[in-house]
């Protein structure tokens, strides 16, 4: 069973900080790109970061300068350093295996068999 499960949420004032972290049981977990997505209040859920099994990574607008993507394989884990929060930051965040390119960069899909987990809540509010 691929299983990702998220953790690092909490509450936050703007210009603050939180690391996300994203853990994975049931795959090979170097073989795949992560990515991260999240999913505002009355908003549609869409891709924030995401990192190959190069390294390669790409970012959503939004979040350009004030996010990094990392990975480290030996233990299992991506995360996500969000520095320089804003209030429009707020959601729920969700990491999931995602596909790549011919050029091996990752895209904002779900590979096939992937599901979304519960995601962990960051609000940023003063």
């Amino acid at each position: 069973q691929l299983q990702l499960v998220e953790s690092g949420g909490g509450l936050v004032r703007p210009g603050g900080s939180l690391r996300l972290s994203c853990a994975a049981s049931g795959f090979t977990w170097a073989y795949y790109a992560i990515g991260w997505f999240r999913q505002a209040p009355g908003k549609e859920r869409e891709g924030v970061s995401c990192i190959s099994s190069s390294g390669k990574t790409t970012y959503a607008d939004s979040v350009k300068g004030r996010f990094t993507i990392s990975r480290d394989n030996t233990k299992n884990t991506v995360y996500l350093q969000m520095n320089s929060l804003k209030p429009e930051d707020t959601a729920v965040y969700y990491c999931a295996p995602v596909m790549t390119t011919v050029q091996a960069m990752c895209v904002m899909t779900l590979i096939d068999f992937a599901s979304w987990g519960q995601g962990t809540q960051v609000t940023v509010s003063s």
